[in-house]
């Protein structure tokens, strides 16, 4: 049985405003106050994990140790499957523009239109997010604890982009069944069908619920 959060008082280990504006939505139900790892001056670890679920588990057990609260981390990212699973785990670093040494997505989607119309690639994909809860050492966790879950959303990727809600990738990705982007779909519509908001599901369920 996953161990259940009891406290009011959750750190959200991202230094990534959307993502935490989007957790913070999400968790709004249960009354909890969120605190992000940048407004901590928590430091950012090296992501090296080989898959999502790594990544976020080392995120999420960084920033507890760190805080002495629990931490919710997230790891997500978008996988075309044409492109061999690219960008993946390094959708973040995939969107680094060389010319300015900083993350822009607009950049990375044109780089991922110039990569499938040159491969003439199938422009299926979809978002994967991993969440990872996890406590900090104390005399109930010794060890500490995570619990860690995943969520997916299929869709394609569409250009010219369209929309300016949401973040990342999302004026791009169009879900099945949708005729609008997530970067034209209002934050509450996307919230309902998202990885993360699948993801969410699962780990409500299991730790708050």
């Amino acid at each position: 049985m996953a161990k259940k959060f009891k406290d009011n008082l959750l750190v959200v280990a991202s230094h990534n405003e959307g993502k935490v504006r989007e957790i913070g939505d999400l968790l709004k139900a249960f009354g909890l106050k969120t605190v992000s790892a940048a407004s901590l001056d928590l430091p950012e670890p090296v992501e090296d994990g080989d898959s999502f679920i790594a990544n976020a588990e080392l995120k999420a057990r960084s920033a507890a140790k760190k805080s002495g609260l629990v931490a919710l981390a997230d790891d997500s990212g978008l996988v075309v499957p044409s492109l061999g699973g690219r960008p993946g785990i390094h959708s973040a670093r995939f969107a680094e523009n060389p010319d300015t040494g900083k993350r822009d997505f607009d950049y990375a989607m044109k780089k991922l239109d110039d990569e499938l119309k040159k491969t003439n690639g199938d422009r299926a994909a979809y978002f994967a997010c991993a969440l990872s809860l996890a406590w900090p050492v104390c005399e109930d966790c010794p060890d500490g604890h995570v619990e860690t879950f995943e969520g997916r959303v299929y869709g394609s990727l569409v250009w010219p982009v369209r929309g300016e809600n949401g973040f990342g990738y999302d004026p791009m990705f169009q879900a099945d069944g949708y005729d609008i982007t997530f970067g034209e779909m209002e934050a509450d519509k996307k919230h309902l069908i998202s990885h993360r908001a699948n993801a969410f599901k699962k780990l409500i369920h299991a730790c708050f619920e």
